[in-house]
């Protein structure tokens, strides 16, 4: 007995000697930082499944059953947006929230064409539409005639009236439909019906194509496949008249002022007043299974994943579902982001100076090139930059990284947020082969899913929302966007106007010398509050957050004032700086002088003028077609405009000119000094406005600097 006893407690010893030495050792382990223990238990928690399966059930309602369509205030996406509301309470949202917004809305039922082909059989073309409005009340007979692209020229000795109108177009390398389809309506058309021949729906010949209309909703369109457009001219062709008879079912109605939801849900921080806002648009173009039902996926297993792993942030986290991005709002250039901004501009506009940051998403579930690029306001670059290199790659996806691109877009929701004043980012999709080929076609369907690709955007913007998170001061560094507006000034052409540059680019120098000291205050602020916050010094890190709250707000400010005073848009929709539409004029209108005076008719109109202003257009479409939709620009009201108000700097109308000379192009020694008057003057003009711009500009990188010194 005393031997079994002395061997037990030579066991216990034992195992409580064990048992001090592996405390021992668990005690000199470094400890992880609560940073990194975050990260890992949310990449843990956030599941791919659940993203891909939300974004399935997206597809449950339709204002169309034959190809989906989910549109501006239709019933298929206020369903939507329930189902969504819900989903947000389900996973364990704070606060969610319908947002009612204005916008005019759009049903799109039907659009099915029967015709009897040239075999004498019956073919039957299930057609696409464009946010206009076309009734047939049930099956109406109509002529069908071919009109090539429906330019002023194509419809010139064709008779239209009441007829459908079959044309061709390439919306990515010439003009959107609103030109052909204006040009039409004039002349009588009862509705056109355009045929892809490149530059979207590359993918198949059955495919389909839907873009925004930026017209009237009385100037009816729709959309055929090239391959139910060869059988349909086949049998124009067979008919011997030029045209066929054929029976239309359709159904598309565009009405005003009617209402749609926007919805959100929060992860309340311990700062309730400071905001990090996740978003994506819920309405879509056929099913839309990247665009933008995978978006909506994404952001809901991210707001899913934080709540499961038990993430308690600093700031509050916001998740907002956006409806009618694809189209909103009739009869303007700027018809599309209608959801979005109207929730920052008119719904939330408290939001603007709390909020400091925007991770928009669009497309995320497709790799898209081999560098996932993020797209970003300038301010934002730097940061990012620094975020990316810590973000884990995944075997198979994105082989070369991530890459940060500037400045953003007006693609997508973000751009509304960016001019709100909410610095906004987005994962970028334009520049892909996608874009030519799926995107905005019936092809968008499940086909394109690629599980490593949306997997590795929820943990990259799980991740990027929690870095966010552990800043006390949101990171803008000002000095991207003022080199890069030093880099766009073309010292020739600011020589030729007779416009200085000398003081504009000892401002920018001197406003780029102070936005670097705030980068390093900033940089040193936000690296104390991340020590301490991981030394688990609550008391410093509080200190410093609340420390730094003026200097946030400052700092938001006057990212609101660049955004005002130094993002203007092209006709075409791309951001410029404000000097830039005259010193690209200047360039293409000298140029054209030059040649012109040379007796060279042909060079400017193939190389300068079309790229003056919006003046392609008057190559090909009648004059009131040319005005209607350059007025609708220059002379609506803001509230028409929305995010494109007051961004458009200004227009010279050469509509004259231009077709002067093609109508002397052929001629030999031709003579053209009217329009090389015409042209100077309109020249002097881009100087006078050149100078006006750089003056404004200069003003404002003065005021800029000077808020930028109040900071420090």
């Amino acid at each position: 007995m005393k031997k079994k006893l002395n061997a037990i407690t030579l066991l216990l010893v034992m195992a409580l000697l064990l048992s001090a030495c592996t405390k021992r050792e668990k005690l000199n382990e470094p400890k992880s930082e609560p940073l990194e223990i975050a990260k890992s238990e949310y990449l843990s928690k956030v599941d791919v499944d659940y993203a891909y399966n939300f974004t399935k059930s997206l597809e449950e309602f339709k204002t169309n059953e034959k190809l989906g369509y989910r549109t501006a205030g239709s019933q298929a996406e206020i369903l939507t947006g329930n189902n969504i509301f819900e989903e947000m309470k389900k996973i364990g949202l704070s606060e969610v929230t319908r947002d009612e917004i204005t916008v005019d809305t759009w049903e799109f039922e039907k659009a099915d064409l029967t015709f009897t082909d040239e075999n004498g059989k019956e073919h039957l073309a299930v057609l696409g539409a464009y946010q206009t409005n076309f009734d047939t009340k049930g099956v109406k007979e109509f002529e069908v005639i071919y009109a090539g692209k429906a330019t002023k020229n194509d419809l010139a000795e064709i008779d239209v009236k009441d007829k459908l109108v079959l044309i061709d177009i390439n919306q990515r390398e010439e003009w959107w439909i609103n030109y052909p389809a204006y040009q039409a309506y004039l002349k009588g058309a009862a509705a056109v019906i355009a045929v892809q021949q490149g530059g979207y729906s590359e993918i198949d010949p059955t495919a389909l194509n839907a873009q925004d209309i930026i017209g009237p909703g009385y100037a009816p369109a729709f959309s055929m496949s090239q391959a139910d457009a060869e059988v349909l001219r086949k049998s124009i062709t067979a008919s011997g008249n030029a045209s066929i008879k054929v029976d239309f079912d359709a159904k598309s109605v565009v009405e005003f002022d009617g209402k749609t939801y926007n919805y959100y849900g929060k992860i309340i921080g311990k700062d309730p007043e400071s905001y990090i806002i996740l978003s994506a648009h819920y309405d879509s173009y056929f099913l839309g299974f990247q665009d933008d039902n995978a978006a909506i996926g994404l952001m809901m297993s991210i707001a899913k994943g934080l709540i499961d792993s038990g993430y308690k942030p600093e700031k509050t986290i916001i998740f907002n579902a956006l409806a009618a991005e694809e189209w909103g709002v009739s009869n303007t250039r700027y018809d599309w982001s209608t959801g979005a901004y109207n929730q920052i501009f008119r719904v939330h506009p408290e939001w603007v100076g709390k909020a400091v940051a925007n991770i928009n998403f669009e497309l995320p579930a497709y790799e898209h090139t081999s560098s996932d690029e993020i797209r970003a306001v300038y301010e934002l670059k730097n940061y990012l930059k620094n975020f990316a290199t810590t973000v884990p790659r995944i075997e198979g996806v994105y082989k070369d990284g991530i890459s940060v691109v500037s400045p953003l877009r007006t693609w997508s929701d973000d751009f509304s947020f960016s001019i709100a004043g909410v610095p906004a980012l987005r994962n970028d999709f334009q520049d892909s082969k996608f874009m030519r080929t799926h995107y905005h076609s019936q092809f968008d369907n499940e086909d394109t899913y690629n599980e490593k690709a949306l997997l590795f955007h929820q943990n990259l913007y799980g991740l990027l929302t929690i870095y966010y998170d552990q800043t006390a001061v949101t990171p803008l560094d000002f000095t991207v966007r003022l080199k890069a507006l030093k880099e766009s000034i073309d010292q020739e052409i600011f020589d030729d106007a007779d416009v200085s540059s000398n003081e504009i680019m000892t401002e920018i120098d001197t406003a780029i010398a102070t936005a670097e000291k705030i980068n390093n205050k900033v940089n040193e602020i936000n690296d104390n509050y991340l020590k301490a916050f991981n030394k688990g010094d609550a008391k410093t890190a509080k200190k410093l957050y609340d420390k730094s709250r003026q200097l946030n707000a400052g700092l938001l400010e006057t990212f609101k004032f660049a955004q005002d005073h130094f993002v203007k848009l092209t006709w075409e929709d791309e951001p410029i700086f404000p000097h830039e539409h005259a010193q690209h004029n200047i360039g293409n209108l000298a140029l054209s002088i030059e040649s012109l005076k040379k007796g060279d008719v042909n060079t400017p109109l193939d190389e300068y003028l079309f790229a003056i202003d919006n003046n392609w257009y008057t190559y090909d479409f009648d004059k009131e077609v040319n005005r209607y939709f350059t007025d609708y620009v220059l002379k609506q009201p803001a509230d028409r405009l929305l995010w494109g108000a007051g961004r458009i700097v200004g227009h010279e109308d050469l509509y004259d000119t231009i077709n002067t000379l093609l109508e002397k192009r052929d001629q030999t020694d031709a003579n053209v000094t009217e329009e090389i008057e015409t042209l100077t003057k309109a020249l002097e003009s881009q100087k006078l406005l050149l100078k006006t711009s750089v003056d404004e500009e200069l003003a404002s990188i003065k005021t800029l600097s000077e808020m930028l010194a109040e900071l420090k």
